[in-house]
């Protein structure tokens, strides 16, 4: 077993903290020791599931500009520049304390692209390419070989190596999903909506999340609530607590949609999709909830921004285990249209019975390449070994 020290960086985001966790895990296993570095803010959000539970995980904090947590309407630059700035410093800081003990980390981990919208992404994603082309690296994928063969040999300038997917292994066991030592949730989750959907039949449950980034809006939310209150049946509903902030934003029929039924400000979604009651997964396509879904259930794809697009393509062309929806000159998604989706999914015709089918196809290949012996499995512990020299 290799011994050694890995200094971890991820951006302050939902969707980049939960595999980075999960990244960290799988590197504790292999007999290292993990310094995780975010904001100040995710931290100590973070910090209070983990605790004294996770064997091997340290944490260090960098300043993004927002130590209270960014909200909507913060200045999204500011964000970027002060994470940019004070990352690096912490990061010299972590390794110039590390060489002075006689422990020097000598492999660096970074997250390298970051959420948002493409006007202001684009020219990061520039940046961090440019940065890649003159260091020869080898980049870690959160994906794996079977589901992205092509895309993994087609950049030859990058070694590519799939290492994925970054999700609890739990999930993809079929047991308790949940593992207290590695939580990351920056938001406060409900605290019943395991019994809610422990009272529901099997398959029945449609679940809609767009993430912890995504706000919809308001026209977008009336036509969701409409075909979810039409539909039924039950549903979850993930809508955070700020999207609901003003008088003005709270759907016309809330109280109606409550009593169909559930909406929730967070919750674990890999406890969603692991429950027997889950029948169709209504999502954004963020890459975590891409894979998640993978590994559970169907889907309904509705992509928004940067890499959701192409991974709904992907959800619908590639590996047939969803349908995407299609927006009107207006970019809204109609009622009618998300129901024809819904429908698709989740009855007994034989799109839904391929879907389901490829669905459990994935989620076996998913299991496979995380165990001892897996493409993905073999391909991180390749790495950790060439590295190991450097410790």
């Amino acid at each position: 077993m290799v011994h050694g020290h890995i200094l971890l960086l991820t951006f302050p985001a939902q969707g980049h903290i939960n595999p980075a966790l999960q990244f960290a895990k799988r590197l504790i296993k292999m007999g290292l020791q993990v310094t995780f570095a975010t904001s100040v803010f995710a931290q100590r959000r973070i910090s209070k599931t983990t605790g004294a539970a996770a064997e091997g995980l340290k944490f260090a904090a960098f300043s993004d500009g927002y130590d209270d947590g960014f909200r909507l309407g913060n200045d999204v630059q500011h964000l970027l520049s002060e994470t940019r700035n004070n990352s690096s410093r912490i990061l010299r800081e972590i390794i110039a304390a590390s060489a002075a003990e006689g422990r020097p980390i000598t492999c660096l981990v970074y997250t390298l692209l970051l959420p948002g919208r493409r006007s202001f992404a684009l020219p990061t994603f520039k940046e961090q390419l440019e940065k890649l082309d003159s260091a020869n690296p080898k980049v870690l994928v959160n994906t794996f070989d079977a589901l992205e063969p092509e895309a993994l040999k087609a950049i030859q300038k990058y070694n590519l190596i799939g290492i994925g997917p970054l999700i609890p292994s739990a999930f993809l066991d079929g047991k308790d999903p949940l593992d207290t030592s590695f939580g990351g949730d920056l938001f406060h989750k409900s605290g019943n909506y395991i019994e809610w959907l422990s009272s529901k039949p099997e398959s029945s449950v449609i679940y809609v999340s767009f993430g912890s980034l995504l706000v919809l809006p308001k026209p977008q939310m009336e036509e969701i609530a409409r075909v979810v209150c039409r539909s039924n049946r039950p549903f979850l509903w993930v809508i955070r607590s700020e999207e609901e902030e003003k008088e003005e934003d709270r759907l016309s029929c809330i109280e109606e949609v409550k009593q169909q039924g559930m909406i929730v400000p967070w919750c674990s979604q890999v406890e969603v999709l692991s429950h027997p009651s889950l029948g169709c997964f209504v999502t954004h396509c963020g890459w975590n909830s891409t894979l998640e879904s993978l590994a559970s259930s169907s889907v309904v794809a509705y992509p928004h921004w940067t890499d959701q697009g192409t991974n709904a393509k992907l959800i619908e062309d590639e590996w047939k285990t969803g349908v995407r929806v299609k927006a009107n000159e207006e970019g809204i998604v109609e009622g009618d249209e998300i129901k024809r989706c819904v429908e698709m999914v989740m009855e007994d015709g034989e799109k839904g019975e391929e879907m389901r089918s490829n669905a459990k196809k994935w989620k076996d290949l998913a299991r496979e390449v995380v165990k001892e012996g897996g493409s993905s499995n073999k391909n991180l512990m390749a790495f950790v070994e060439e590295v190991g020299g450097c410790f």
